[in-house]
């Protein structure tokens, strides 16, 4: 029989420990990412809203000529396009670190594995 290596395999291995520059580039990286995805978020929503509607977007909800319908609509389109928009450039920046270093940024761990099902 074959004795089994104790070494671990690429896909066993612990991911390799980030050092003090890579923590705080991750982290400029990061915030960077954050900053313009929330400035960016901003513009695409004010952008849509006009483009659908014609009209500006009803900044002030409590403004007795916007209207309760408009005033819950834009809520809830403007949050989904923010959301969406910070989800796209943060995923980017990570994505951007993979490529860069060939790992995953400091702090964030793989995805568990979902075990194979037995036929």
């Amino acid at each position: 029989m074959a004795k089994k290596s104790d070494k671990p395999t690429i896909d066993t291995a612990p991911p390799p420990k980030a050092s003090v520059g890579s923590k705080s580039s991750w982290k400029m990286l990061d915030r960077g990412s954050t900053i313009v995805s929330g400035l960016l978020a901003q513009r695409v929503a004010m952008v849509a809203w006009r483009g659908v509607t014609g009209r500006k977007p009803p900044v002030n909800g409590r403004h007795p000529d916007v209207g309760s319908g408009e005033a819950i609509a834009w809520a809830m389109v403007g949050g989904a396009l923010v959301e969406v928009v910070k989800i796209g450039v943060r995923r980017g920046a990570s994505t951007y670190w993979i490529r860069s270093t060939g790992h995953l940024p400091p702090g964030m761990k793989p995805l568990k594995q979902e075990p194979s099902k037995k036929k």
